[in-house]
Parts: structure tokens; C-alpha cells; sequence
């Protein structure tokens, strides 16, 4: 259990993928630009066995936007991709359903 206050830290953003490759040398990770309006971010995720880089590209989905930095494979990774789950290894991008800015905090 997280209280409201953890609830109110946490900053998650629509964004908007501008460009997307595979991280050479590894299986699993894919490099990502994200467009959150009026910044853009590189973003690195591990979802390379899930989708190619081409079914990510130009796709809005949610994102972490205030996860501190952290270095993959070299790359900085500024904010984390968020997925769901199924609990059958297979992963479903989330997606708004109305055609909402890049930025767009989600409440």
C-alpha cells in the first residue's frame, strides 16, 4: 500500500514515440525518442522480444516521466514505458482512447 501522498509523486505522462531501434548487442532492449510536448526524452526499455521497433513507432502510450535517469547498456534512459501484463508473457502497450496532447499528465 502506497499513501495518497506516494500517489501524488508519481508523474505519468502520454507520450509520444518519434523514433524507435533496436539496442545493438542486446535482445531485449529497445531505444526510444519520446515527444512529451515541449521536451523530448530517450527512453530505453526491455521490450524487444515483445515488439519490433517499427509496431512502436509513432505510437502514444503512457509513460513514467519522473524515474530518475538510469544507464542501460550505455544509453540513458530518462522515464520508463508502462505496459500491461497479461501473466501469459504477453504485454499490451497503454493507450489513451481519445487523441489526448503529448504531456498529458494522467490524474
Amino acid at each position: 500500500m502506497i499513501t495518497f501522498s506516494d500517489w501524488e509523486k508519481i508523474d505519468i505522462r502520454v507520450g509520444k514515440i518519434t523514433a524507435a531501434e533496436k539496442v545493438a548487442g542486446s535482445d531485449k532492449l529497445i531505444k526510444m525518442n519520446v515527444s512529451f510536448g515541449s521536451e523530448e526524452r530517450q527512453i530505453v526499455a526491455g521490450l524487444a522480444q515483445k515488439y519490433s521497433a517499427g509496431e512502436l513507432n509513432g505510437r502514444k502510450t503512457i509513460f513514467l516521466f519522473n524515474l530518475e535517469p538510469k544507464k542501460l547498456r550505455g544509453l540513458d534512459s530518462q522515464g520508463m514505458i508502462l505496459v500491461a501484463n497479461g501473466g501469459d508473457g504477453e504485454y499490451s502497450l497503454i493507450v489513451p482512447d481519445k487523441d489526448v496532447p503529448e504531456g498529458s499528465k494522467l490524474e
